[in-house]
């Protein structure tokens, strides 16, 4: 006779992670990030990770490069030891034989803006276009746009409140008057469906009481982006992109871009400067200076 499944206790070590991480304000995703790689260490060990000598966190770095583990998962493993080794087991020791992988950041795919405008076009239904509208009009993060709730729109002062985004910050993003249309239309809708509670999400998801899901508006943005025609790998996050190089090609300051899209370093935002390429066309290239010497030149001939 089969015995029933029985949940394994959580170790008192991953308890103690968990109260030190809640206590120190680190995301629900960070914290399942965060466990997720302590426990993959673990079992490459085969014993609790509070037992690990240097040689066995260089080991483990030399296995995981060994094994083609890609550099941005080796860097999240890195975070996630040195907090463990840092904070909860109070061996910073261990910290500096952590080694982070270098790599190149690839440039991210922009759409134009007439196949952002062909997208949302396709959108499955005016809850998604909103959805989607939300993240290029505002260039917000897709957990942002998930979880908006009705009031952080702001139409008196043309704001949408962003609470704790990125890295537990407030900041406010920027309403423009067709991002508004778009998000009345499906207020409206909304409201008729009887799915929209006051002060409640303004997304709601199969259940009004709970807010959409990242999974739905990615899957949402493939479905429109097939209808639409558009062969580029898209996802919401290409929107935000799409958001921030169409403001940089119209000359808007980098650093209010920067601003806009909640980034803490100006580097980061900087990226969008090597895909913006009515920008980069628009530049005059110093040769043309020696096109107009090389002219005087003649003339005195």
């Amino acid at each position: 006779m089969p015995h029933p499944s029985v949940e394994r206790p959580a170790s008192a070590l991953r308890l103690r992670m968990l109260e030190d991480m809640a206590m120190r304000g680190l995301r629900e995703a960070t914290q399942r990030d965060y466990i997720r790689f302590v426990r993959a260490f673990a079992a490459y060990l085969g014993r609790s990770p509070d037992t690990a000598s240097a040689e066995d966190v260089r080991r483990f770095q030399v296995h995981q490069a060994e094994t083609g583990v890609q550099a941005p998962t080796i860097n999240g493993s890195v975070s996630a030891l040195r907090f463990l080794f840092t904070v909860t087991l109070d061996r910073p020791d261990l910290v500096r034989r952590f080694v982070l992988a270098r790599y190149q950041r690839k440039l991210p795919t922009v759409l134009s803006v007439e196949e952002v405008g062909r997208l949302l076009e396709a959108a499955p239904g005016p809850k998604y276009r909103a959805a989607l509208g939300t993240a290029y009009g505002a260039g917000l993060r897709v957990s942002e746009v998930a979880t908006l709730k009705i009031d952080d729109i702001d139409s008196t002062r043309m704001l949408i409140r962003i609470e704790e985004g990125k890295g537990r910050k407030d900041r406010n993003a920027m309403l423009s008057p067709q991002l508004l249309e778009l998000l009345r239309l499906w207020w409206r809708e909304g409201r008729q469906r009887g799915v929209m509670l006051p002060h409640g999400w303004l997304l709601p998801g199969r259940s009004r009481l709970e807010p959409i899901s990242t999974r739905q508006l990615n899957r949402a943005v493939h479905e429109a982006a097939e209808a639409a025609g558009i062969t580029k790998r898209v996802s919401p996050h290409t929107l935000r992109h799409s958001f921030a190089t169409h403001l940089l090609e119209q000359n808007v300051d980098i650093r209010v871009i920067q601003v806009l899209l909640g980034h803490s370093k100006l580097d980061t935002t900087a990226l969008y400067a090597r895909v913006a390429t009515r920008t980069i066309r628009a530049v005059t290239s110093p040769i043309e200076q020696l096109k107009i010497l090389m002219e005087g030149d003649r003339s005195l001939e």
